[in-house]
């Protein structure tokens, strides 16, 4: 599967949107942290995790007994950049031509 086929496949579930959430809130959590705000199982949360991982929207980091999440926006960005990036151009530069014509007619009035 293609990497951005596994980004969308992890943001398309409301429950990783929400660890992603929190991580962004604050980041290096632990598997605890993030399971004490969710209705579900450790075990649940860890499948989750795995997901994320995978996709490349996490990274861990083991300190002592303790495993550390942290976010990796960078997937995200790359897919804003190819995907959302070119079709907001086109939106900025009609309202920006709107603008224009707008103070045109409001100079010949």
């Amino acid at each position: 599967m293609d990497d951005v086929d596994e980004v969308f496949k992890a943001l398309a579930d409301p429950t990783r949107r929400r660890l992603l959430d929190e991580l962004f809130a604050r980041d290096g959590r632990t598997l605890s942290e993030l399971e004490a705000d969710l209705p579900m199982t450790r075990f649940g949360v860890m499948k989750h995790l795995r997901v994320l991982e995978d996709a490349g929207l996490i990274t861990t980091r083991r300190q002592g007994r303790s495993k550390l999440h942290f976010l990796n926006a960078v997937p995200i960005q790359l897919i804003h950049d190819r995907w959302v990036s070119k079709y907001a151009e086109a939106w900025t530069e009609g309202l920006s031509g709107l603008k224009s014509e707008l103070e045109k007619e409001e100079e010949a009035a």
